[in-house]
């Protein structure tokens, strides 16, 4: 798999782009927070993103997951494996991470869709990565405490869920930015938009509660979005989520996404 790209977006907080998936850094002198882990396929690229900011694998303190799609949980069991790393998340996510029940677009979802531009070149590619894969977190656990989390960077964890019933993201007060996972995003190989957007609705489990749920991030204090994927942007959140709302509502000559 290609290198990622390491992008310091504010002081000791990184976006990495891997294979068509974000995970984010945040550190704390020696020690880190991951958000996300990318597909199997991503391993060496986690890690190869961790030594490129002067860090070690084993300086993970924790994985935080925002959801437990097979493009956010590939290295988690490397780094539970290796070094021991815990791994949390909301407590219904962590009946999804342990494949209790399973909220994913499948095989089919994908061939129906294959009509759409960019999907088959996006589906070839993250076959690759391991997108048919089965895996499992066992040892998925819940937030260990209410409130902002004593990790590197203090993230503070809020549901905003639809995309998964789990599904999380993580706001940043100290910087002002938000890791919003697949809650909203600024881009995708599936997309022709440009900008905050939702993902097609064959990814998520309920977009009309994935639309709801986008009440939560703009009451935030934040200017910096992080996506799962596309490119951070430099915009007010609540700016952010009303552009979602007028695409999903087809407004200004735009598809729904």
């Amino acid at each position: 798999m290609p290198s990622p790209t390491v992008v310091e977006v504010e002081q000791n907080v990184f976006c990495v782009t891997g294979t068509d998936v974000n995970w984010v850094l945040l550190r704390d002198g020696t020690d880190l927070t991951l958000i996300d882990a990318g597909y199997p396929a991503d391993v060496p690229a986690v890690e190869e993103s961790i030594r490129s900011i002067g860090g070690r694998p084993e300086d993970v303190r924790a994985i935080l997951l925002t959801h437990a799609h097979i493009d956010h949980i590939g290295a988690i069991n490397h780094f539970r494996d290796k070094y021991g790393t815990p791994v949390y998340m909301s407590a219904v996510e962590t009946s999804h991470a342990k494949r209790e029940y399973l909220e994913q677009a499948g095989e089919m979802d994908v061939v129906k869709n294959i009509w759409r531009p960019g999907m088959l070149r996006w589906s070839l590619r993250i076959a690759r990565a391991g997108a048919t894969r089965h895996v499992t977190v066992p040892h998925a656990a819940e937030f260990p405490a209410a409130g902002p989390l004593d990790l590197p960077g203090t993230p503070l964890p809020v549901a905003t869920t639809g995309h998964t019933s789990g599904h999380t993201s993580y706001y940043l007060p100290s910087v002002g930015a938000v890791a919003t996972g697949d809650s909203l995003v600024t881009g995708h190989p599936t997309s022709r938009t440009v900008g905050p957007q939702l993902l097609l609705p064959m990814f998520h489990h309920s977009q009309e509660e994935a639309l709801a749920s986008l009440d939560a991030l703009a009451t935030l204090d934040a200017d910096l979005l992080i996506p799962g994927h596309g490119r951070t942007q430099r915009t007010p959140i609540r700016d952010a989520v009303a552009t979602v709302r007028e695409r999903a509502a087809g407004k200004n000559g735009s598809a729904r996404t």
